[in-house]
C-alpha cells in the first residue's frame, strides 16, 4: 500500500473511510424496534458514554468499544440478550483476554461463539 493522493485522509485504527463519524455518530446507526426495554438499555449506555466514558478514558481493545459493543447489541437483540453478550464481552476483555475486532453477532446464541 502506498501513500493516498494529497488531501485524502486514510482510516485511523478505529475508522473506516466513508461518511464522518458527525454523520453517523459513534453508536450504531441501523434501524431497530424501539421497545420499552431497548429504549431503557440504550439510555442506559448512551449515559455511560457521555458521563463516565471520559473519566475512565479509552481503555477498550476491541473494536467496537465496549459500550459501543453494549449499544449495537442492546439494539439489534434487546435488553436481556444484550446484556447477556455484554457481559459475556467483558468477561473476555481481562488482562489476557483477546483485542482486535470482534463484532455483536448477527444471530443471538446462548452459546458462546467458536472462535
Amino acid at each position: 500500500m502506498g501513500k493516498p493522493p494529497p488531501g485524502q485522509k486514510t482510516p485511523g485504527p478505529s475508522r473506516t473511510l466513508g461518511p464522518s463519524p458527525k454523520t453517523l455518530g459513534r453508536n450504531w446507526p441501523g434501524p431497530f424496534r424501539k421497545t420499552p426495554g431497548r429504549l431503557l438499555g440504550l439510555g442506559l449506555v448512551r449515559t455511560y458514554q457521555l458521563a463516565f466514558s471520559p473519566l475512565v478514558g479509552g481503555h477498550c481493545r476491541h473494536v467496537p468499544t465496549c459500550s459501543e459493543y453494549a449499544y449495537e447489541a442492546v439494539a439489534r437483540h434487546g435488553l436481556v440478550a444484550g446484556s447477556f453478550l455484554t457481559g459475556r464481552r467483558v468477561a473476555r476483555c481481562g488482562p489476557f483476554g483477546c483485542a482486535g475486532h470482534d463484532p455483536v453477532p448477527e444471530r443471538f446464541s446462548w452459546r458462546p461463539p467458536h472462535r
